[in-house]
């Protein structure tokens, strides 16, 4: 399709936050993608940080990483396990990226001295990035979720930039409006005044919706959508019910059933009744009933210490996509390493199938990782350690079987005198802590025979990172000799990637994260291979 014919749709939220746009915005891909389009999704937030890699996981949830490397909001997670897309940095904003594009380019004299304003050079930046990838693909629908509620002060400038789209583009820009219908139990009705007034926001702004997504957990009246749609200038047939459901990939069969795919294509000036759904539409349904059939559970305890629901959000969900195929429930139980000691370990590490030893940053809990790795390994329990780990089971290891008492990471004990995972000679002497990360897709070269060349069924991969240390390779040699092998390194660096110990079930710690590669309709298949020696 040609960029000129690219539709754009803007998702925004009302009344409360935490509705779930970034699922509506991912099943609005996916359905479209079952009728053929091409298309993208772009997440806008609000917040001043230029990206979420600084972000506490305890307060913002996971920080998800990109193919090129960029660190960004978990809901392009979403995006992506729904979308089976792979996003890039121009798929994540947030206004302190903007403001520094801005700056910078005031710096550089390219504004000619005219007074640097939120408008329109604010609004210009905005609506260029969300363009631009219409520019560079060739796709069909860019989708745009625009984070927090209309009404947030600091989400003005994006709001103002898509009332001009709006105005640019025409029928090619089309607004979806999430709200929330809350049910008023001493009254027994549901109140739409809060979506209204919602919407009377949106259109101060200039905005109007062209179609209204209703969040409730009580099914909806014709009267109830006939009413919204009367105060908020919408067609009724463009007001819809997104219900709460057991899980959220039946969401998009609601919303298929709903009718929402059907609505878009409507405001695209396209007949639905043209485009009939293609393959992936029944592979998804196949994925649903499966996870519905599933009735056998498989307990993983994640040794981590972020207690919070979002901070391993695509473990969790890669793990309980994986058990889906397996014909498993998995159920997902958080340990925090900060209370684990030599004393209690057995006890905290009692009633599970298997554990994530969790990636992170810090020292915090360090000493309960290790405890744990050390237990697990010795009792041939299935184990995988992503990223710190993997980095977790080579200091255990170094520490207890090859007899280095004192080994660690120079991230927690930079005096140790083994310094099993270390930086990079080269990265040492990097003033800005940033530009010694290695972040996005990096090639790993598998050893043939190995468990994971085995698993992957191929010898070349290339998965994403997000770290800082590097398994210190003076090691690599002697931990060989004693059973841990490193069966993946970066062919252009040499740098390790993977260790297992083949003796054992299933323990493997990569220093890549999995997860960010595994999506409904294609898991990864280290998670397949984690659950399979648990259920042999």
């Amino acid at each position: 399709m040609n960029q000129d014919k690219t539709k754009f749709i803007f998702v925004t939220g009302g009344v409360a936050s935490s509705l779930g746009k970034g699922v509506i915005a991912s099943t609005l891909g996916r359905l479209l993608q079952n009728r053929g389009f091409r298309i993208t999704i772009q997440k806008f937030d609000p917040y001043i940080n230029v990206d979420p890699g600084t972000l506490n996981p305890n307060e913002h949830g996971e920080c998800y990483v990109t193919i090129d490397g960029y660190e960004c909001d978990l809901d392009l997670g979403h995006y992506e396990r729904f979308n089976d897309i792979k996003t890039t940095r121009w798929n994540s904003f947030t206004t302190g990226r903007i403001y520094q594009e801005v700056i910078d380019r005031e710096r550089r004299g390219e504004y000619s001295g005219h007074t640097v304003q939120v408008v329109p050079h604010i609004t210009d930046a905005i609506k260029e990035n969300m363009l631009r990838t219409s520019v560079e693909h060739d796709l069909d629908y860019v989708i745009t979720e625009i984070g927090g509620t209309v009404g947030d002060i600091e989400g003005l400038p994006f709001l103002e930039a898509i009332r001009q789209l709006k105005w640019e583009l025409g029928e090619r820009a089309i607004v979806v409006h999430l709200a929330y219908v809350p049910y008023i139990a001493a009254a027994g009705e549901l109140k739409t005044k809060p979506t209204q007034h919602s919407v009377k926001q949106l259109q101060s702004y200039g905005i109007q919706p062209d179609c209204i997504v209703l969040r409730s957990e009580h099914e909806l009246s014709p009267n109830l959508r006939r009413k919204v749609a009367s105060f908020c200038n919408v067609r009724p047939e463009c007001v819809l019910h997104s219900p709460d459901v057991p899980n959220i990939y039946e969401l998009p069969i609601k919303m298929y059933e709903e009718g929402l795919c059907d609505v878009i294509l409507r405001l695209s000036d396209i007949d639905p009744a043209s485009l009939p759904v293609t393959e992936s539409h029944a592979r998804w349904h196949k994925f649903v009933n499966m996870r519905r059939e599933a009735k056998d559970e498989l307990h993983i305890g994640f040794v981590g210490k972020y207690n919070l629901q979002d901070a391993y959000k695509s473990i969790t969900e890669s793990l309980s996509i994986a058990g889906v195929y397996k014909g498993r429930k998995v159920k997902s139980h958080f340990i925090n390493a900060e209370d684990i000691t030599e004393a209690n370990v057995a006890e905290k590490l009692s009633g599970m199938d298997g554990y994530i030893i969790c990636p992170g940053f810090g020292d915090r809990g360090i000493e309960g990782k290790i405890t744990a790795a050390h237990y697990l390994r010795e009792h041939n329990i299935p184990t995988l350690g992503i990223c710190l780990g993997m980095q977790i089971m080579a200091i255990e290891f170094a520490r207890n079987v090859l007899g280095y008492k004192d080994a660690n990471s120079t991230e927690f004990a930079p005096a140790t005198t083994n310094p099993v995972i270390d930086m990079m000679e080269e990265q040492k002497h990097i003033a800005k802590l940033g530009g010694t990360m290695r972040l996005g897709g990096y090639e790993c070269a598998l050893r043939q025979g190995s468990r994971v060349h085995n698993i992957y069924n191929k010898v070349n991969i290339v998965e994403r990172h997000r770290h800082r240390y590097e398994l210190n390779s003076c090691y690599i040699p002697e931990m060989e000799k004693a059973g841990m092998d490193c069966v993946g390194h970066n062919p252009q660096t040499g740098l390790a990637e993977i260790v297992e110990i083949p003796a054992l079930r299933f323990y493997i710690g990569t220093q890549f994260h999995p997860e960010y590669g595994s999506t409904v309709l294609n898991p990864h298949p280290l998670f397949l291979g984690f659950l399979d020696s648990i259920l042999k």
